[in-house]
């Protein structure tokens, strides 16, 4: 652990082996390893079989929610199955309580996609890339000496999707790229080599295909690492700021459930997806009140607006192709999470199917967010002031070269926001100095960032008040002049509720301020209007690839920002289900039906996500870049949920000024 990162940690940990006390708890160490061993065992699996994927089925919600504590439940596990030797893959559901294989399927990656990539094929990929003959060679004519070659950098790729060419068909595939080091701990991004991809077989361990445009460019060779010792002096003046609860934290854990400021919720955590919300609802006076079923984001995609040899080809699905969760990090108190912290240890297998604990992969604390109301009335003298108060539940994930912040924050006054945060380190491409690069932006007199785009796809399975919801969409726009509007001050509210799937893909656009609401058409408030949540999205791009080229297929829930389906448990990721090596799955294909989605149960799936123009401050590495949306109620309460909040100043404040404090209440 980093000695200069240090913070308070309240982490009770979970049992890794502690009996499951309700249906969405993940698998335990001890079922991950009991799961393991029944497919074993039951399906003759031979040493060369490895899991991708093995976590928690989740029971049918009508199981869920008519669970009661103390009860019996089913306790299922899924797994996806890949044979090295073979390249044959299968899915399959364990009952853990039966202690038996309940069922078992053989997949076709041609149809289905390839499971996704596995950790140790990303140090296969290397080893392969670097140990081939004609990859040397082309090295060696760009320069660099077999001494070079034992520190080049190889960044694994997913293959893509670029047609049904028969050389490729049944193959499990990846690219490699290469970066120069100087030494191993050098910062390869700062050194590309350009023209030159390997296509890598990974069941036959071998490369079957070598992309060389024979271009000369130079390696750049201005080194620009990032590690504490190549950056010299840091700057001066920066105070400690200590952030403490020396009473405690105002959250309360139970297993994986938390409760905080009439919030409650369950923590679910899957490779792919990584952090889950599970069962998210408010308590207003007397009732506790569902939102959201669960929530999660299901995958990412990253396309390249590039036609390089090294980059045309680039759309990494983050989630579906490499998985958010398996990739997450352990966060250290007082670098990636400052204050009063707890953390959620998560159980997880290996790509052999043995079972670990990822430590510190998510992390709760409580953060102050300024003011939450305030008013000065100054007739009567009457001053109040609440301030804001947040609870963040996040993980963190490195995936090759980028780095992802996945942040929940829940506020006192019901609302409910996603930001994600990005960091890390461009995807960097070699140029000749004194020229301009046609699809990138300089960050360097010798090196460019490809322009691309950041997808995240949110899914929301909706319970607002119930199960039967609906979405409304409003627009703003100004009224015409006349007898309707004769000072010409007025503009029009257009609000209509979203039919059908079809009529509910749609893109946020930001002159008519248009927002959508899922409702309780069923609930109304105190003034009659149905019980709602305002889905606040920024307006961003929507995916700026043609929605008929290889990416536009693939990527196809980034066409829209809103999609909307009614809920089927078998449509469970934007992407679909594997879209490693897939020609297209997941949105726009979910909503071909055009099925009824008015006051049914209804899950919203929402892409937000950033246009990535590079620049010289996004290197070596890139400040964060923030995304994300916010769920504000809207009509769902009778008045402002937040009056309640009490008043008064925090003692640790101080006034370095050196005058009075002011008191957050007066009379």
């Amino acid at each position: 652990m980093n000695s200069q990162c240090h913070s308070a940690t309240t982490k009770p940990e979970t049992a890794p082996g502690a009996r499951a006390t309700h249906p969405l708890d993940p698998l335990s160490i001890d079922e991950l390893q009991q799961a393991a061993e029944i497919i074993r065992r039951g399906q003759g699996l031979a040493d060369s079989c490895r899991f991708p994927y093995l976590q928690l089925e989740e029971p049918d919600k009508a199981e869920v929610l008519a669970f009661v504590p103390g009860q019996p439940f089913s306790r299922r596990a899924f797994a996806t199955v890949l044979d090295k030797a073979s390249g044959a893959m299968a899915e399959g559901i364990v009952d853990l309580n039966a202690g038996e294989v309940s069922a078992w399927r053989e997949l076709d990656p041609a149809e289905a996609g390839q499971a996704p990539i596995m950790v140790e094929e990303f140090f296969t990929c290397v080893e392969i890339v670097q140990n081939d003959p004609a990859w040397r060679e082309a090295v060696k004519k760009r320069g660099l000496t077999d001494a070079d070659i034992e520190n080049i950098q190889i960044d694994p790729w997913s293959f893509g999707y670029y047609g049904d060419d028969p050389k490729y068909q049944g193959k499990r595939l990846m690219r490699g790229v290469a970066f120069y080091r100087d030494k191993f701990t050098d910062n390869g991004y700062a050194h590309p080599i350009e023209g030159l991809v390997a296509i890598i077989d990974l069941n036959e361990g071998k490369v079957i295909e070598l992309l060389d445009d024979g271009r000369n460019t130079p390696v750049p060779e201005t080194k620009r690492n990032y590690d504490t010792p190549s950056l010299g002096e840091s700057r001066e003046g920066l105070k400690p700021l200590h952030i403490v609860q020396p009473e405690g934290v105002s959250f309360s854990v139970d297993g994986w459930k938390v409760s905080w400021q009439n919030w409650q919720f369950r923590v679910g955590f899957t490779p792919r997806e990584g952090l889950v919300l599970n069962q998210l609802s408010y308590t207003d006076g007397d009732k506790t009140r569902p939102i959201i079923y669960r929530a999660s984001v299901t995958d990412m995609a990253v396309p390249y607006s590039d036609t390089a040899i090294n980059h045309y080809w680039k759309c990494a699905f983050d989630g579906g192709e490499y998985g958010l969760g398996r990739l997450a990090n352990q966060l250290e108190l007082g670098c990636d999470c400052l204050g009063a912290i707890r953390y959620f240890d998560i159980p997880a297998v290996d790509d052999k199917g043995e079972p670990f604990l990822m430590k510190n992969a998510v992390c709760m604390h409580e953060e102050d967010f300024g003011t939450l109301w305030k008013h000065y009335e100054f007739r009567t003298n009457v001053f109040e002031v609440r301030r804001s108060r947040r609870l963040v539940i996040s993980f963190f994930c490195t995936v090759g070269n980028y780095d992802y912040g996945f942040y929940w924050y829940l506020y006192q006054d019901g609302t409910i926001q996603l930001e994600t945060k990005l960091t890390g380190i461009i995807q960097t491409a070699g140029m000749v100095s004194g020229t301009t690069p046609a699809h990138g932006g300089k960050v360097t007199p010798e090196i460019y960032g490809p322009t691309h785009q950041h997808f995240f796809n949110a899914r929301l399975h909706m319970m607002l008040d119930g199960e039967n919801n609906s979405v409304m969409e409003t627009n703003f726009s100004p009224s015409p002049a006349g007898e309707d509007n004769p000072w010409g001050n007025v503009f029009r509210t257009d609000a209509r509720v979203l039919k059908t799937e079809q009529e509910a893909a749609r893109e946020a656009n930001g002159q008519s301020g248009r927002f959508w609401k899922i409702i309780n058409p069923n609930v109304k408030n105190a003034v009659g209007n149905p019980t709602g949540y305002k889905l606040v999205a920024e307006h961003n791009p929507v995916m700026l690839a043609h929605a008929d080229s290889y990416v536009g297929r693939r990527a196809g829930f980034a066409s829209k920002h809103l999609w909307v389906t009614p809920y089927d448990p078998q449509q469970r990721y934007g992407s679909g289900n594997y879209p490693n090596q897939n020609k297209g799955d997941g949105f726009p294909y979910y909503a071909e039906k055009d099925r009824s989605i008015e006051n049914t149960d209804i899950v919203v799936w929402h892409t937000y996500g950033h246009t990535h123009v590079c620049k010289p401050e996004d290197f070596p590495v890139m400040p964060v870049e923030y995304v994300g949306f916010t769920l504000k109620p809207n009509n769902f309460f009778d008045a402002n949920p937040a009056m309640d909040v009490p008043g008064g100043k925090d003692s640790g404040s101080v006034n370095a000024s050196g005058g009075d404090d002011a008191c957050c209440s007066k009379p």
